[in-house]
């Protein structure tokens, strides 16, 4: 699939792929293009085994994503929300497509509206200390629901409740979102939250891709289930890694006091 304009994507020999909510001239807003093309390439990314970890940014430093372009989700007078399902409309994050390698949220600049999606639907989110956090949904006539609930799940009730109440007429800061946890780690400035991504990115990517694909299942299932289904949901997920070459050459690398060589393949057995 070629990549429709607003998104890029790259991948390095490490096997970090990055990708780039690119359309800055409108606040690097989502098209109904840029929706189609998200799908596809979590998908692809999640399906490819030479990826180990996800970034996703925003071009530029003044914002990360400032929700739907209007014109660009309209068609035939109506946008691409009022034409379909949730399952069929609802694809932009990691979590919606069902992604279970390590997404890193970079914010290098204001999200609004849709944008959250990406935040509250990533495993980790660094943002430069000048970013800011809004939701105008209920200022231009429209529901704060999917988005909304999924800060409400990320970091405080509260943070929701204001952020979408408030509308337009409020503004978080970097600083007050590290603190009530849709933030986690804060940077300097859009190149620091960037290269400390990478550097992150590069950390997890050391580590037993089944074992984290399996971890990241058995937490994100409290969010899904409650704690006492997702207790029996993770025991059933680490039994999994048992049978795995993974769980073996971890301790064996360990002892022999060497780099551990891992195996790619979710489906290997010992």
């Amino acid at each position: 699939m070629d990549l429709p304009e607003g998104l890029l994507y790259t991948l390095d020999a490490d096997g970090i792929a990055v990708i780039t909510l690119n359309r800055p001239h409108e606040g690097n807003a989502l098209t109904n293009d840029m929706h189609k093309g998200l799908r596809f390439l979590w998908r692809h990314a999640d399906d490819d085994p030479a990826v180990k970890v996800i970034i996703v940014t925003g071009a530029g430093e003044r914002h990360f994503c400032t929700g739907a372009s209007v014109a660009g989700l309209k068609t035939d007078g109506e946008t691409a929300l009022q034409q379909g399902t949730m399952e069929e409309v609802n694809h932009l994050s990691p979590y919606q497509n069902k992604v279970w390698k390590p997404v890193i949220c970079c914010v290098n600049g204001l999200v609004n509206g849709a944008g959250f999606h990406f935040v509250v639907d990533s495993d980790i989110v660094i943002a430069a200390a000048h970013a800011r956090f809004m939701d105008t949904h209920t200022s231009i006539g429209q529901v704060g629901a999917l988005e909304n609930m999924g800060i409400a799940l990320r970091s405080t009730l509260g943070t929701a409740l204001l952020l979408t109440l408030a509308g337009k007429g409020y503004r978080m800061e970097a600083e007050r979102a590290h603190q009530v946890g849709l933030v986690d780690i804060l940077e300097p400035d859009a190149a620091s939250a960037f290269a400390r991504a990478k550097e992150l990115a590069r950390t997890i990517a050391g580590n037993s891709p089944n074992a984290l694909r399996l971890s990241k299942q058995a937490i994100w299932g409290v969010a899904e289930q409650g704690y006492s289904h997702a207790l029996e949901k993770g025991w059933q997920l680490l039994r999994l890694q048992w049978g795995h070459p993974d769980f073996d050459e971890g301790p064996k690398s360990f002892a022999e006091k060497r780099a551990p060589v891992w195996t790619a393949d979710r489906n290997a057995r010992r």
